[in-house]
């Protein structure tokens, strides 16, 4: 009997071992507004993810960056799209994390694409960020990312939010607001072309994006390190005829710090090695390279990411 209980005991302790090392296979995404970037960029990345890295990773639509650090702080999430500027943020505790505290719990993966700060309006007055005064401005969810690029950009222009009559608005409801005349401009932040605006463009022929270049740009970037110039190409949008200048910041894949080494290197490797293929799918696949990878974030990245850019010959650091 006791021979038998013996070797129960060592096949549970094999089970608990097998249990303890299984590779990671399942991981849950947090995204942004099912009209964003993040969301129809998210769900393709998921699919080679699952189909290179036979890890299932699935996209689920969120409030955006902030949501996305907090989800994977709670454990809700594995994997998350953000600004490269709300990452820095919630490391040091600063900003939009300044009441709730400094969020150490994830890592960066790599950046991705430029996310173009978008100022949109259908009003023919408004051809400047100075136009902005005494109008109705979407500005995000307070404390989100789009929030802080809203005041960051009215700062470089002299303004503040009470020049203006803020609303706190997703892409969504903006793009609606807009549409039905019950603001004048919105702020929205993503990568171009960004679907919210697309729509609002075929159905609206003065739909236009208000450049922000000169000394507005010159200054916002001198202030904040973060952004840098960004051309959005004529004909993105209906009606676009020209080239516009604005600014962006970074979208960039992050995950918990606690993921597993081996499924964050094939997740990485999952993508990099894929850029073609992802770029036939969505245009944001082009800007897939090692350089954008891997530059000008502020957060350390995650031990599975190193690896796979160490064997492509680039260090990064890591915490």
């Amino acid at each position: 009997m006791k021979k038998i209980l013996l070797a129960v005991l060592a096949v549970i302790l094999v089970f608990s071992m097998v249990a303890c090392t299984a590779p990671t296979t399942t991981m849950t995404m947090g995204t942004g507004s099912p009209t964003g970037t993040y969301f129809a960029y998210g769900g393709i990345l998921g699919q080679y993810i699952k189909n290179k890295a036979g890890i299932t990773a699935t996209a689920v639509n969120t409030g955006g960056s902030k949501d996305n650090i907090q989800g994977i702080d709670a454990g809700d999430y594995q994997l998350g799209t953000v600004q490269s500027d709300v990452m820095h943020y919630a490391y040091t505790g600063t900003r939009s994390f300044e009441e709730d505290g400094k969020v150490e719990s994830f890592r960066t993966i790599a950046g991705l694409y430029a996310e173009a700060v978008q100022l949109v309006t259908v009003n023919s007055k408004i051809n400047s960020v100075a136009d902005l005064k005494g109008k109705k401005v979407s500005i995000g969810a307070p404390g989100s990312g789009v929030y802080f690029n809203a005041m960051d950009v009215l700062a470089a222009a002299g303004l503040t939010i009470d020049d203006i009559t803020p609303q706190y608005q997703n892409f969504d409801e903006s793009a609606d607001a807009l549409k039905d005349g019950k603001i004048d401009a919105a702020f929205i932040v993503a990568g171009a072309p960004t679907p919210a605006i697309s729509e609002l463009s075929l159905t609206n022929k003065n739909t236009k994006i208000v450049p922000i270049d000169g000394d507005v740009a010159e200054k916002l970037m001198k202030d904040n390190t973060f952004y840098s110039v960004y051309n959005i190409p004529a004909n993105t949008y209906d009606n676009q005829a020209a080239d516009i200048l604005t600014v962006t910041v970074k979208a960039t894949l992050i995950v918990s710090a606690d993921a597993d080494e081996d499924a964050v290197y094939k997740v990485t490797a999952a993508i990099f090695d894929n850029i073609e293929a992802i770029t036939k799918e969505h245009a944001k696949g082009a800007e897939l390279t090692l350089e954008n990878a891997t530059e000008g974030l502020t957060v350390p990245f995650h031990a599975g990411a190193a690896k796979y850019f160490k064997e492509k010959g680039i260090d990064v650091e890591v915490k």
